[in-house]
């Protein structure tokens, strides 16, 4: 019967065995992982040990982790009842989740999907920040995204936009980035004003492809639907029935920000979205985005949701990199 693994059995205070039997065969399989993979994952995370044997489930260990084991079990195997695949990415997020809010509902997270892709691969959010973060698209005008690289911001805000651009909530998506970045003026690069500002719009025509057809992206682009262009195209105009997404904010100046900020017309929505440690800007000049974080976080309608290297989405030794060159950098202070 769905949603009923049954039969806790509880031993001592301290140190726990518990014993969890799940009733459909395919689903506990799935669940279980090739070769008991998904089990030896968990074990190793929680530094506990996990036995199967058919679809019962032995685990032992202290009894707070012993508990999360079995909590984090039958959240994943509720989420593969509702058709949701599970792969070892996932039971990694999975556990970072629980580890964090043992009261959380994996359902509430990985089944909340913003889009899904031409490749038919639903885009959902893969952790409470991200998920605080799609609610907040949904809900608010004006949404910033602060934090490090790999946790999704830009990403998210993307899905988001050709979501509503499908289901036609919106007329047109603009992505914009700064253009001069780490001191470099573009009149100083070579090539014509496209080959001048192409590289760093780069990563913004990656995310658009990811979530659609190279020739449905392109046709959109020449129709308009679809705006790619430097933050500095942005003057002057004013926004109406779009969802507008300005990437790398943290190396805006103050001037810049404000001027995209108030580009926003009737019936849009506007994404900020940047790492404030990494800014490029002269150390004379201020990042428009700590500025607009700082001044404008209280205002009714505008949500800033804050990111960590806890959140960071990517392959899980890239958390590992960020947290050893924090380690360095600290060392160095000291």
């Amino acid at each position: 019967m769905k949603g009923r693994p049954v039969r806790n059995e509880l031993q001592t205070a301290d140190q726990q065995g518990l014993k969890i039997t799940f009733d459909d065969n395919l689903v506990a399989r799935s669940l279980f992982g090739e070769q008991n993979q998904h089990l030896r994952q968990i074990a190793k995370a929680l530094d506990i040990q996990i036995h199967a044997r058919g679809n019962t489930v032995s685990v032992h260990g202290e009894s707070i982790t012993t508990q999360l084991a079995v909590k984090l079990l039958k959240e994943l195997y509720g989420l593969i009842e509702e058709g949701y695949p599970i792969y070892e990415s996932d039971v990694d997020y999975a556990i970072r989740i629980l580890s964090g809010n043992d009261h959380v509902k994996l359902k509430d997270i990985f089944l909340d999907t913003v889009y899904i892709t031409s490749q038919k691969r639903p885009i959902t959010p893969k952790g409470l920040a991200q998920k605080q973060y799609i609610d907040a698209m949904r809900k608010f005008d004006i949404v910033f995204g602060i934090g490090p690289a790999g946790t999704g911001k830009t990403y998210l805000a993307m899905a988001m936009a050709v979501s509503l651009l499908t289901k036609r909530h919106v007329n047109r998506i603009i992505l914009t980035r700064p253009a001069v970045e780490a001191g470099e003026s573009l009149g100083f690069l070579p090539g014509d004003l496209y080959e001048k500002i192409n590289p760093y719009l780069r990563p913004l025509y990656d995310a658009l492809h990811d979530m659609m057809r190279y020739e449905k992206a392109s046709r959109l682009i020449e129709q308009g639907a679809i705006e790619v262009a430097p933050l500095a195209f942005m003057r002057g105009r004013t926004l109406n029935d779009s969802f507008v997404i300005l990437d790398e904010a943290q190396n805006t100046t103050s001037e810049q920000m404000m001027m995209f900020l108030t580009r926003l017309g009737f019936s849009s929505k506007a994404v900020i979205t940047g790492d404030i440690t990494q800014i490029d800007l002269p150390h004379d000049k201020v990042s428009g985005l700590v500025e607009a974080k700082a001044i404008l976080e209280d205002i009714e309608g505008i949500r800033v949701v804050m990111f960590s290297k806890k959140d960071v989405v990517r392959h899980r030794l890239v958390q590992d990199i960020i947290k050893a060159y924090e380690d360095l950098e600290n060392k160095e202070k000291v």
